[in-house]
């Protein structure tokens, strides 16, 4: 008996614990007691040792509490953030409408649940106090296309035309800070620029950080141009388009893409078809035409020789010293000095006030989603094939061709 107890303090499971376990409703299968056995050698108690398919249960089970436990803080994330959208979206209707600000106008009906979290809102027009004359400082920023976050080629059409038939409007002094952008979309301003001036209201533009290509272009609609002396100019030349071959991609990781077309060159400038010689003229002379056109706008505006704008025009930038050491501007200076030299021509030194005309997209919550999104979808498909940034970028533009612009990092 004393050695039965002994044994039983050492571990080892005998005939009469199982009797015992049984009578207290416990059932204990062979495979336990052996397993009993082994862990009283290892552990120095009873029941302690796990079979290996007990051990991947358990993993399992953690990895499954780990994707619950990943998915609630998920939706408390989700949840926190649709929160904090509509909070934001219920402050901004107390607030004032800005002046001369315009947003995107309504695209999206009211009981539409997203339209709470999207920036297609608009805000009151500003209206402006008659018999006070004002000069309008109109802001140029950012892509000229049909829209961005901080341009908007509707607005800036509507707003010069809008200028133009107010009586209390003096002239606009451009405020250009731009790459460029479409032909299209940067012809379209130039000419409603020559328009407003027809009327008999004198346009002055003045160049901020960047004045390149198309927004270059803009500023021969103007009378006088000024830039600041860090203001980088020029890029006179012209983007038909940008093709991206990648068969050999393609062929390497075993996909094949086919698209199905009729007219030899409908597909060309799609990734999955080699460019041909026919395709590259074909583009050439859309590109030469646009930029025949680009020269001929410069040397009216600038009362050059198109054979002199041509030795200029090879695409390159200038610095604002070497724009107007080759009359690509008229001076170097502030936009303070710019509307002060208007107002002494123009006005015979009648001092207007100068009043902001400056296109604005609301962000939103919506945005920030489909933003993250977007930037996930795209990061995660160019990584996949080991594709740079850099490659990425000039894969993704958005740009609308062709184009006078100018990309500082891939020197366009």
């Amino acid at each position: 008996m004393e050695d039965n107890e002994s044994m039983n303090e050492s571990g080892f499971i005998d005939d009469n614990n199982i009797a015992d376990g049984a009578s207290a409703g416990s059932s204990v299968a062979d495979s336990s007691v052996t397993g009993g056995n082994k862990a009283s050698e290892d552990k120095g108690f009873a029941g302690s040792y796990k079979a290996p398919e007990d051990y991947k249960a358990m993993e399992s089970k953690k990895v499954m509490d780990s994707n619950k436990s990943g998915k609630k803080v998920f939706v408390v994330v989700i949840v926190l953030s649709v929160i904090a959208g509509l909070i934001q979206f219920a402050g901004k209707k107390d607030e004032p409408s800005q002046s001369h600000v315009l947003t995107t106008s309504s695209s999206v009906k009211k009981d539409d649940f997203f339209s709470v979290f999207s920036n297609k809102k608009q805000k009151d027009k500003w209206v402006h106090l008659k018999g006070t004359s004002y000069i309008a400082k109109l802001v140029v920023s950012g892509v000229i296309e049909d829209e961005n976050k901080t341009y908007n080629q509707q607005w800036i059409l509507d707003t010069i035309s809008e200028l133009k038939e107010d009586g209390d409007n003096k002239g606009i002094a451009l405020f250009i800070d731009s790459p460029g952008g479409g032909v299209y979309q940067a012809d379209e301003v130039y000419l409603a620029l020559l328009d407003y001036s027809a009327s008999g209201k004198p346009v002055y533009a003045y160049m901020g950080p960047l004045a390149a290509s198309g927004g270059y272009y803009i500023s021969c609609g103007a009378k006088y141009v000024m830039a600041n002396r860090n203001t980088l100019t020029g890029s006179i030349g012209v983007l038909a388009g940008q093709f991206v071959d990648a068969t050999g991609l393609l062929d390497k990781m075993g996909i094949k893409s086919e698209t199905i077309h009729a007219g030899k060159n409908k597909n060309m400038g799609s990734f999955n078809e080699p460019v041909t010689d026919e395709q590259r003229k074909i583009m050439q002379a859309v590109a030469d035409e646009c930029y025949e056109q680009f020269v001929q706008i410069v040397s009216k505006a600038r009362g050059m020789p198109v054979s002199s704008v041509k030795n200029l025009a090879d695409g390159r930038i200038y610095t604002a010293r070497q724009a107007k050491e080759n009359s690509l501007i008229d001076a170097i200076g502030s936009f303070d000095e710019l509307v002060a030299y208007m107002t002494k021509t123009e006005f015979s030194g009648q001092e207007y006030s100068v009043e902001d005309f400056e296109y604005e997209q609301e962000s939103s919550f919506y945005d920030y989603l489909t933003g993250v999104a977007s930037a996930l979808k795209g990061s995660s498909v160019f990584s996949a094939v080991g594709l740079p940034p850099q490659t990425e970028s000039a894969i993704t533009r958005t740009i609308p061709y062709p184009a006078y612009f100018y990309d500082g990092m891939l020197g366009n």
